[in-house]
């Protein structure tokens, strides 16, 4: 089942529902030492929870520019498929494009857009259309 973020009448697509826990996983394990949430409240808790209220965008975005920026520092190794089964991994395992350089990279949409890009253009469509974003299956 396909997954993406809904803002008003725009559907930016992401892929499946595993692609998309994997990113957030991958930012708690390796960004928050697995306490979810705890240093990026609105992308982990909020967004994760799938409704981004619009007043919380700016911070949102706010937090997808440290995580985009913390996450050139890792590895594409270091990616976590699932952060409650570490043993889980990427249906494709290791074979990755050698495009993908490090894990702010890593995460491509099933369009072949770079998924931090596709959600800043839906935190920013959010803001301009005064609107909140949802996640929802398509």
């Amino acid at each position: 089942m396909a997954i993406g973020f809904v803002v008003g009448d725009e559907y930016y697509s992401v892929g499946s529902g595993d692609f998309l826990h994997s990113f957030f996983s991958t930012v708690a394990y390796n960004l928050e030492n697995g306490d979810w949430g705890i240093k990026y409240p609105y992308i982990m808790n909020e967004l994760y929870r799938g409704e981004l209220e619009v007043e919380s965008a700016k911070e949102c975005l706010a937090e997808l520019e440290i995580i985009r920026t913390e996450l050139k520092k890792y590895l594409p190794d270091k990616v976590v498929w699932d952060i409650d089964d570490l043993s889980k991994r990427p249906p494709w395992g290791d074979n990755i494009s050698a495009d993908i350089t490090d894990l702010s990279n890593y995460f491509v949409t099933n369009d072949g857009e770079d998924f931090i890009e596709v959600l800043k253009d839906a935190l920013e469509k959010a803001l301009e259309l005064n609107e909140k974003l949802l996640i929802e299956a398509m």
